[in-house]
């Protein structure tokens, strides 16, 4: 199901840039923190929610697009957060000199 979340004009919000960290534990196992590298203004599109699994096992994950200046620290792998929530960075697009599209997820 790809669905539509918000309709209506596009929404200028300023989000955190972080990437994340991963260390060892005392035990052996393995911890992910996020060290914040700056913040970035961003255009946001359309929400669009979908279902992903299989069988029993299924879960929401939101997808949005959003535009952005080029920046060397916007990279796939590290999360934007903004009004209230954490998008992780899926993909990345030149859409013209000095501007990114963002392809943006998170799992709910």
């Amino acid at each position: 199901m790809d669905r539509p979340l918000s309709h209506g004009a596009a929404v200028r919000v300023l989000a955190s840039l972080f990437r994340p960290v991963e260390a060892e534990t005392p035990y052996g196992g393995r911890s992910v923190s996020f060290e914040p590298v700056g913040s970035a203004w961003l255009t946001c599109g359309t929400r669009r929610r979908i279902e992903r699994g299989e069988g029993d096992q299924r879960r929401t994950v939101e997808r949005l697009s959003a535009e952005a200046r080029a920046d060397a620290r916007l990279a796939v792998g590290r999360v934007l957060r903004f009004g209230g929530a954490d998008w992780d960075v899926v993909g990345l697009d030149p859409l013209r000199p000095g501007r990114l599209r963002l392809e943006l997820e998170r799992v709910r």
